[in-house]
């Protein structure tokens, strides 16, 4: 037989029930139905649903059939009229599970039902009760194998299938690996992962970021219109119409089998807590996607929840949320806390639109891993477990989960990576470059004016030796760029050479001797500060006192004696390859004047004095 497709819809007397029967013939059905029950049959289709009110036969039922379409409308009075029947759109609940033919899991049926009646009476369920790890020493003992999956129901799955789930899990052989060495192993992985340099650089760079968290995925809207309608009507079942499920959705729905599981309270946290663990992770893929899905969805989920990728069981909701946030900051592209937090708001505000909502996300990530090789294996351990399990699930449970969910905080200091300290330290770093990039601005402002001082001292020192600040400069100057002042200074002793003595000198009759003592005694010190050998010394020394007594000679005195000098210098300035090589060993003007002819040296010092 053939499960054809359905839906069911209601108002405040019937409830409907359309049926897609293509290529079946309509005169050719039975329908039967009282109370919960309801039966449809039409070869090859047959179609039994455990409604969630009750239905009488009182003669205003109607049924038609619309060939072009394929299906049969079905309308039945409901027994108390104005009764809202809830969970109409989780059509897997709605079908009949199949009765085993074993008389254990019949006896097990019976007492699961009777312990879910007595926890449905529960007003307020406490998700805070164990804070402290579960011990599971004793566990192991009793079992060679240890548990995990959805409700820890599963065991030896990887021993059969380890080359497949390699690439799906991070933990190696869990079937031999207890809880709470899979956390130790976690913790040390994600400790060994984290890496500040990324971490800081989304922290400081952070426009891409800023870009994703604008993104309004359609839960933000529909939980805006619960709370409008909730402000209005002040009925909370109307919150059920805010989410549609598309064609495939309820196609995917009917493929699951219906069937019931049977939870212990610590198993049944688990599977609460293990819930927010995955909607947190799918939050943050829809975020940082902007809802696209890509290569990599199915690898985020997977990967950002410690419940899929290390089999975790937790024992709070911090817990969950400390999980989380560890490996938003060490595993994808984005690490930014920014998008915990927005994952956090995202899963609360999921959780109070209640279990159509967690379903529909539910269906999505089915289908994600579905498409992806290795992480279809998922699913048959978690995801459609949880799609069968949240169906039938109240939502008043829900409602206390998401409350508990809201009140939980998480801070930085609560992922154990030293943020607040890395970022401190970080900004701290930024000030000092900051300062440094400032202090170069206003060097590299004053440079300018300070090369032309530079320059203009230079020339002086060339033209004046009454100004020591222009010799010094000239010094500084000619030692940083020595190439440069070589040719300008053949130049300038060429032209030194031709000129008239009492040209070069400046001197005139009634010149004070001042100025010659002067000009001697700059001479002497910029003599001895150069690396002249001693016998060179002594012989400008001698050549510079004749250069005084004729200084003080009249006109034609030195006339005369700038025959004498001229014949004495004849052989130093008259090679000026060798001046040039000279200039190039020492690299300073005073060197290179000094070792040609000190007399022209002090003409070119004395030549503005006049």
């Amino acid at each position: 037989m053939i499960t054809p497709a359905f839906e069911l819809s209601q108002d405040q007397d019937f409830l409907t029930i359309i049926i897609k029967v293509p290529y079946a013939r309509a005169s050719e059905f039975d329908v039967y139905f009282e109370g919960e029950d309801f039966k449809f049959y039409a070869k090859p289709y047959f179609l039994r649903l455990t409604l969630p009110g009750r239905i009488v036969e009182d003669g205003r039922e109607k049924a038609s059939y619309d060939t072009e379409k394929g299906t049969f409308t079905i309308q039945l009075p409901k027994e108390t009229p104005g009764q809202y029947f809830e969970g109409l759109d989780m059509l897997t609940s709605l079908l009949a599970p199949k009765k085993s033919r074993s008389a254990k899991p019949l006896v097990e049926e019976i007492a699961a039902s009777a312990e879910l009646s007595e926890e449905e009476e529960e007003e307020e369920f406490d998700w805070e009760i164990e804070q402290t790890p579960y011990n599971e020493s004793p566990e192991s003992i009793l079992q060679p194998q240890h548990r995990y999956g959805f409700g820890n129901l599963r065991s030896g799955v990887f021993q059969r299938l380890q080359d497949e789930l390699s690439d799906v899990i991070d933990i190696k052989d869990p079937d031999q690996t207890p809880a709470d060495e899979r956390r130790r192993q976690r913790l040390a992985a994600e400790a060994a992962k984290f890496d500040p340099d990324h971490y800081l650089a989304d922290y400081f760079e952070d426009e891409a970021i800023q870009h994703v968290l604008k993104y309004k995925p359609w839960w933000i809207d529909a939980h805006k219109k619960m709370i409008a309608l909730q402000r209005e009507s002040h009925q909370e079942h109307d919150t059920q119409t805010l989410v549609v499920f598309s064609e495939e959705e309820r196609e995917q729905m009917r493929r699951f089998t219906n069937k019931s599981y049977l939870l212990d309270k610590r198993s049944r946290r688990r599977v609460y807590l293990g819930l927010i663990d995955i909607l947190l992770a799918y939050c943050y893929e829809i975020c940082v996607n902007e809802g696209d899905k890509n290569v990599e969805s199915s690898w985020n989920i997977r990967k950002l929840s410690a419940t899929l990728s290390w089999l975790e069981s937790f024992t709070s909701i911090h817990d969950v949320l400390v999980s989380f946030g560890r490996r938003v900051l060490c595993y994808p592209l984005h690490r930014h806390f920014g998008l915990v937090t927005r994952a956090f708001n995202d899963a609360v505000m999921i959780l109070q639109l209640g279990k159509a909502a967690v379903l529909k996300c539910l269906l999505d990530i089915h289908k994600i891993f579905r498409e992806n090789d290795p992480a279809y294996i998922l699913n048959d351990l978690f995801i459609t477990d949880y799609c069968i399990w949240i169906q039938k699930n109240k939502s008043k449970k829900l409602a206390a989960l998401s409350d508990s969910l809201q009140k939980a905080t998480l801070a930085k200091s609560h992922l154990g990576f030293e943020l607040e300290e890395l970022e401190a330290a970080a900004v701290l770093v930024q000030e000092e470059e900051n300062m440094l990039k400032a202090a170069g601005t206003v060097s590299e402002q004053q440079l300018p004016p300070s090369d032309s001082e530079t320059s203009d001292s230079e020339e002086s020192s060339t033209t004046s030796s009454s100004e020591t600040e222009g010799c010094d400069s000239d010094e500084q100057e000619s030692s940083t760029s020595e190439d440069g002042k070589i040719n300008s200074l053949q130049d300038t002793l060429q032209e030194e050479r031709t000129a008239p003595l009492t040209d070069c000198n400046g001197l005139r009759q009634g010149t004070n001797t001042s100025a010659t003592e002067v000009s001697d005694e700059e001479s002497r010190v910029s003599l001895q500060s150069t690396s002249v050998p001693g016998k060179l010394i002594e012989e400008l020394e001698k050549q510079m006192q004749t250069a005084i007594r004729l200084s003080e000679q009249p006109e034609e005195g030195l006339a005369t004696a700038s025959c004498i000098l001229k014949e004495q210098g004849e052989n130093r300035v008259a090679e000026p390859d060798r001046c040039s090589k000279d200039t190039t060993e020492k690299g300073n003007f005073l060197e290179v004047s000094s070792k040609t002819n000190p007399l022209l040296f002090l003409c070119s010092r004395d030549e503005d004095k006049g």
